[in-house]
């Protein structure tokens, strides 16, 4: 199921990276991924700034958009999960514990969303689809893989996502899967497909985040045309069962991973 036409509510659905240049991180990821961009829409709501839909093969993949004013001084990327109503999520999420950063707020014509913060400290953002849906094509080369959480309190984090997405922890050797019960992902992929997310063991040196991991071909020769592109390498490139990764920062800071699969599905 690599090309998706829809998201059930509870299932991880988008992932965009708001930078301080959107423009020039077009110059980043267009070459790195082969990207082509969507002309340039508003941003959400009444925020100034511009919004690009990169595409894969005529997809949607990703967005790349403004950095609202106030917010971190480096470029960020963000997963959204899907939701029946964006205001109801908002209000779940608090009652459960998160702090509302932004919105709800329209973001039309494509959808409404907020951005929480939850109790473990990683930002999340919660989507009601309208005209997207969402990624239109996932677990292939050059697109969104998954997204991982990463913070120090799993306990606070696990009670969280349980209670506002139904998702339930399993653990997994180092890692923990999030599984959504009922839902069919990309059963032919590399984990079960009700897994939804992951959660990264706890780490006082990584601050609370979720990390979007994108698929690529080669992660080798990722690194380094991320590098002679303006981006840097993080942690340079290290083997995990089933797959060749890197963690990368394109060339306004922002943070995302790679992984390139060495096994057979």
């Amino acid at each position: 199921m690599s090309r998706r036409s829809q998201y059930p509510p509870g299932v991880p659905c988008w992932v965009e990276t708001l930078q301080p240049d959107p423009r020039a991180a077009l110059e980043f990821y267009g070459p790195l991924f082969g990207w082509e961009f969507s002309d340039p829409g508003p941003l959400a709501g009444d925020l100034p700034g511009e919004y690009f839909v990169a595409r894969l093969d005529g997809r949607d993949v990703a967005g790349i958009g403004s950095l609202p004013e106030g917010g971190p001084p480096v470029a960020v990327w963000n997963t959204h999960i899907r939701v029946d109503s964006a205001d109801a999520a908002a209000e779940r999420a608090q009652a459960a514990g998160a702090t509302l950063l932004a919105g709800p707020l329209d973001a039309l014509p494509a959808g409404r969303f907020a951005v929480v913060v939850d109790p473990a400290g990683a930002a999340i953002s919660v989507w009601e689809a309208q005209a997207r849906e969402g990624a239109q094509l996932v677990n292939e080369p050059r697109s969104w893989m998954m997204s991982s959480l990463h913070v120090t309190d799993p306990d606070t984090a696990g009670a969280f996502y349980r209670s506002v997405f139904g998702w339930e922890p399993q653990a997994s050797g180092p890692l923990t899967l999030w599984r959504l019960p009922g839902y069919r992902g990309d059963a032919e992929g590399t984990v079960p497909p009700d897994v939804v997310a992951v959660m990264a063991p706890p780490d006082d040196t990584v601050p609370p985040h979720w990390n979007v991991n994108l698929r690529v071909d080669d992660a080798d020769a990722t690194a380094a045309l991320a590098t002679s592109l303006g981006g840097a390498v993080l942690a340079p490139v290290f083997d995990t069962p089933g797959f060749r990764n890197a963690i990368l920062a394109d060339a306004q800071g922002g943070v995302f991973s790679i992984s390139q699969l060495t096994a057979e599905r």
